[in-house]
Parts: structure tokens; sequence; C-alpha cells
């Protein structure tokens, strides 16, 4: 990366306009650099990057370049046994195409890549370690570079040091004098050769550690591998499709280790890792655990044992952040979906998955006894009993129940909707759980703003669930039928020109991503396709060129929803409330620590809080007046901070912008 920085340039000697002399210098360079690049047809494009923020994505694109490269598909990967060789940089062109000639003979390639300027081109044969032909050509391969960086005056160690992948072949590297003090030193702190026998250095006669090799008694970069000839992996008979990721083992075994999920400043993956800071609690750590599982290192028992569920798959709040976060793609909430399913096959579900599993009933139930339903969980003793019986988290408030629904709202409204003949488009409204018996101000909000639009809206009260809370909870069964049954009820109108609207972002996503594991047909797809959050959809619909908008003045503190990150799908809200007139900042930030039923969880509430709590002081540091989220989860978490009442839903800020308009909810 090239980068101009003028507080680095000095004018002196350069006359008056010294540094623009050489920032035009520079630029000229540049151009020069592009054109012969591209002209030699081996760049086509060259990226300068002058800003804090352009150089920070290009750093950011160098440090996803080796996960990415992990994520090629199938079992030859790029590994780095050889990779940060260096030779003096005059002579780095000449080595690079003998190493290409070792790569033929091999017969295989390698992926290239970071800062040849300094002699150092990381350099990685695609090799499949799985194999025993891989594993031989792996040591034959830095049998022949060795020598070729010999030939070339370099190192082999250019970056990251020495190993048990170089280290048998380190007498040679360094030669007899320096080999020796190496043993000496080693002998002189560790007398006994007990600590990291083999690893760095190894001793020239009978009891060394390590196999024979070619080159003397000593460690062998054969041996201690990851994957080798005896690795086996179980494929699971799964309920999920894994298709698409090359199936359940190749999904798992994606993960290289990183670490990108223990990353805590930025983006989504993984919540509880920054609470915790503990290990297992990585997308990496859940990964190994499974890997483990199904390659026979762990027992398969372990697997379904409830420390398994409750330690490692348990702490996983589905926030699908690892989806889009981790370079390689491992997606732990799918894996977790399927594997509390497989559980649940063996060993049944406890009462609170089935109460969370199937909370559209009874949130039905609530509501047709509301407000005594309401009222009971105010009781004396109740909360302790829900905390006995189920699990709930007794410091958590309750959802409360409305005796009118959002749909009956729907239905029982005076004035006439946008007829469907002069309307913009046609739109399914769907009502779900927690809008249509709990809160449905952001559902009415939903109408008024798609009506003000133009848009003739219908909200159906013969829709099932949409299969979220069941999918979460590892209930793919009753998911697949939810999920089925709001396929076959909505294709056809997809059909004839539908959308399919959403106010809960999870539901929304559910349809866009998780039906298509559970339904492989082109009803799904379409239906799919067809499906936006509310804010999504009104910014695919700028619907602001019909409106007349005059927003506050005051700064909207934005919250995204995890599931919407994940599918690149959350800038829609920032977008449009900022085409409404108002002042937007927006949070990088993760989950909420709700998601679900997790924080309704008595054993999980104070991780919850603490995932929380990062989220309460992005907050508090933002510029904004009034905290927006569009997830009804990360409303709940933030309306119950003492002294705060629950945030708006992104659309009820939009309809306020909205010019004579008035709700009454």
């Amino acid at each position: 990366m090239l980068e101009w920085d003028d507080e680095l340039v000095s004018p002196t000697g350069a006359g008056e306009n010294g540094a623009d002399d050489q920032r035009a210098a520079f630029e000229s360079a540049v151009e020069d650099m592009t054109r012969r690049l591209v002209d030699a047809g081996d760049a086509f494009e060259v990226i300068e990057a002058y800003t804090d923020e352009s150089q920070e994505r290009l750093w950011k694109l160098r440090k996803a370049a080796i996960p990415l490269l992990m994520s090629l598909e199938g079992d030859p990967k790029p590994y780095p046994f050889i990779e940060d060789a260096s030779v003096p940089p005059e002579e780095l062109a000449e080595y690079v195409g003998k190493f290409q000639d070792v790569l033929a003979a091999h017969d295989t390639t390698a992926a290239y890549f970071a800062h040849a300027g300094s002699g150092t081109l990381h350099i990685r044969p695609i090799l499949d370690l799985k194999d025993r032909d891989g594993v031989e050509a792996l040591h034959s391969i830095t049998d022949d570079v060795t020598d070729l960086v010999i030939e070339h005056d370099g190192a082999f160690s250019g970056e990251h040091g020495d190993g048990k992948a170089r280290t048998e072949f380190s007498p040679e590297m360094y030669g007899e004098q320096l080999w020796e003090a190496f043993k000496e030193l080693k002998t002189a702190f560790d007398p006994e050769w007990l600590m990291h026998p083999g690893n760095v250095v190894y001793r020239d006669g009978p009891g060394d550690p390590g196999p024979d090799s070619e080159r003397g008694v000593g460690a062998d970069n054969r041996e201690h591998l990851r994957y080798g000839p005896s690795y086996q992996s179980l494929e699971p008979q799964t309920a999920l499709d894994f298709d698409d990721e090359g199936g359940f083992s190749h999904l798992v075994e994606l993960c290289n280790g990183c670490g990108t999920c223990r990353q805590t400043d930025s983006e989504v993956m993984c919540p509880t890792y920054r609470a915790s800071k503990a290990e297992i609690q990585t997308t990496r750590g859940r990964a190994n655990m499974l890997r483990a599982a199904i390659s026979g290192e762990l027992p398969e028992e372990k697997l379904y044992s409830d420390r398994f569920q409750e330690e490692v798959l348990d702490l996983c709040v589905g926030c699908k952040g690892c989806k889009s976060d981790c370079p390689t793609g491992v997606d732990m909430a799918k894996l977790k979906a399927e594997m509390k399913h497989q559980y649940h096959q063996k060993k049944g579900a406890s009462r609170r998955a089935k109460l969370f599993g199937n909370i559209d009933r009874y949130a039905a139930l609530g509501s047709r006894f509301a407000p005594l339903s309401n009222w009971m969980t105010d009781l004396p003793g109740a909360r302790t009993v829900l905390e006995k019986l189920f699990g709930i988290a007794p410091e958590r408030e309750l959802p409360t129940f409305r005796k009118q629904t959002f749909v009956e709202w729907f239905e029982e409204r005076e004035h006439m909707a946008v007829p469907e003949p002069q309307s913009e488009a046609k739109v399914i409204l769907f009502p779900d759980t927690f809008t249509n018996y709990s809160d449905p101000g952001p559902g009415k909000a939903a109408v008024e703003a798609l009506e003000a639009a133009g848009m003739h809206v219908r909200v159906p009260g013969d829709l099932e669930p949409s299969g979220r809370a069941a999918y979460s909870l590892g209930f793919l069964d009753l998911a697949r039928e939810q999920a089925r049954a709001n396929v076959d009820a909505l294709a056809g109108l997809v059909e004839e020109g539908w959308s399919v609207v959403f106010v809960e972002p999870s539901d929304a996503v559910m349809f866009q991503d998780e039906y298509l594991d559970l339904l492989d047909d082109d009803d799904a797809r379409a239906v799919a396709r067809a499906s936006y959050g509310v804010m999504e959809f009104l910014d695919a619909a700028r619907v602001e060129k019909n409106l007349s908008l005059s927003a506050s003045d005051e700064v909207l503190t934005y919250h995204g929803h995890c599931n919407q990150k994940a599918t690149n799908r959350d800038h829609h809200a920032v977008a449009v409330l900022r085409r409404a007139g108002y002042e937007v900042d927006p949070l990088d930030s993760g989950c909420c620590g709700m998601a679900g039923s997790f924080g309704y969880e008595a054993e999980h509430y104070d991780l919850s809080q603490a995932i929380g709590s990062i989220l309460f002081g992005q907050v508090e540091e933002s510029r904004g007046d009034v905290v927006t989220a569009p997830g009804v989860s990360c409303r709940t978490q933030l309306g119950d901070r003492p002294g705060e009442a629950k945030p708006p839903h992104p659309v009820e800020k939009f309809v306020e912008a909205l010019d004579g308009v008035s709700l009454g909810h």
C-alpha cells in the first residue's frame, strides 16, 4: 500500500512549493505503476488510500486475507508451512519464479499475498492434508524451498519464527556452529529438555523427540497436523440443508483458528465472548469442540451431554454475526440450531424450551385473557413460581398482553385502506407474535407509513408464526411445519406481485435466510426474495418521493439488529431516517444481550446484562437525543435500564416525520 502523509514530507530544499512538488511526483509514480500493472495483466485496479478511513479498510482486507484464503471450497487449502521465507528484495523475482517451478513439480498452485517490498512474499501451497500424498508433498516442498532460500541467501523464517513446521530443517538453514549454540542455550535453561521437546531444536542422538527424518533425528512437519491421513469426520444426518456449505462437517472445519471472533471493538460477533472473555464462548471455541466431536477426538456421548449443551451451545445467542463477520463464514447459529435439534431428538426438550419454542400459542392465550393474564404475573410469589417451573429470571420485566390484537385492530379500523387498483404496491404486513399480542405500536406505524406512501396493505390473521422461536431453540420439525404453511399461503400472492413486509427483523431474516435451509423449493425461494424488513422496504421503494416529511431536530441514536447486520440489511433504516430529515448516529454495536429468550433465562440473566452493558456504554457515548432500534429484544433490553423508557421502532420515528399524521396509539 502506498501512503501519502503531508506531516511526513518536508519541503526543505525543495523550494516554496516543495510538498506540492513531492505530492505531484508521488501521484505520478502511482499513475505509472497503475498503468504498468494493468497493462501487464497483473492487476485490474490499484487503490490509493489517503484518509484514515480508507487506509483502515485496506488494512482490514489485509487482515482478512488468510481466513478468506482458508475458506476455499473442498479439502485442499493454502497452508502456511513455508510462507514467510525472505530473500533479498533484489532476488525476490527470481526466487518466486523458482518457487513456482517447485509447485509445478508437485502438481499444485499457491496463494500469494502480503508485503513483497521487504523481500517477504507470503506463498501458501494449496494441499489436501487429509490425504497422504498431500502430507508428503508438504514435506517435499519444504525440503525444496529450504534449499531454494539458502541458495538466495535468505531465511525461511523472515517474519513469524520457527516451530514444528521447520525444526528438522534448521541445522541446514543455520549451519553447524549456530545449531550447536542453539542447543547449548536450550540446555542452559532446560537441562532435561522437558519443555517443548523438538519444537525449535532437537538433540542428535538416541532418545531424541520426534521420528527419524532425512535430515536427522528430530521434529517432522508431517506430524502434529490438525488434519492428516488418519483424520476422519462424521457427517451426521441433518434436519437442515448444508449443501451450500459443503456439508455439516465442512462448515465446522471452515474454522481455521484465526481468532477474528475474539475481536471486541466493532461489528457483531461474538457477544458472549465480549462479555466473558472466555475462549470457549468464541465461535472458534465452539467450532473446535464440534470438530473434536465429529472427528472422534471427543466421545459422542460428550456431545450430547448436558454440560456440552449448557456451557458451549446454550451460550451461543444465535446473533448470526459469525455468518458475516467470520472471514471463512462459520455459521455457528445454524450449527447450534442443528445440534439442539439432535439433542432434543435424543434426550427430549426442557419445559422452558417448549414454552419459548411455542411462545406464539401462549402469547395468544395471554392476549385472550388480558388483563387478567398481566395481573397474574404480578401476584406475590408468581415470579418465584415461574423461576422454579421454567427457569425465568425474576429480575426481568415480562411482556404484557393486549386484549385487542394487532390483527383485530387492522380489521376494525374505521378509515378505508388504499384501494388495490390505485396502489403503488401491494403489501402483506406479517403480524409477528410480539407486535400482534403485546406491542402493536410499531405495526400501526408500519401500516400508516406504507399507506401514506400509497401502498395497499393487508394484515392476514391466518398465517403461522414465522418459526423463528422454534428454529432458535432447535425445534426444527416445528419450524419447518410453520415455514411450509407460510410459504404455501404466500407463494401465490408473491407470484401476483405482493411483497411480504415485517416489523420484527428476526422474522424478516427467518423468511429471507433460514427458510432456504428448511425448505428446498422454488416457492420458498420466491417468498424469500419478496420478503423485506419494513425499513428495508421503505428504502427500496424510496417512499419519501411522494411524501411530505418534516422531522424534528433531535438526533437519533440507531442500534441495528444482529440478524439484519449478518445479512447486510441493517443500513436501510439509517438511510430512510436521514432522508426523512433526521440526523442519525448509527452505533457500531453488537448484540444487545437479550437475544430472544436468552435474556429471560435465569442462569443467563447476568451474562445478558453484561453483554447489554457494552451497548449501554455506546448509547451513553453517542451524541443522539433519542435511541431507536427495530428489534423487540433490543428495545426490551434498552428499556429495562433504570429510568429509561422502551425505545421506539425506527418506523415510528419515520411516521412522526410525516406531516399531518397522528396514529393515536
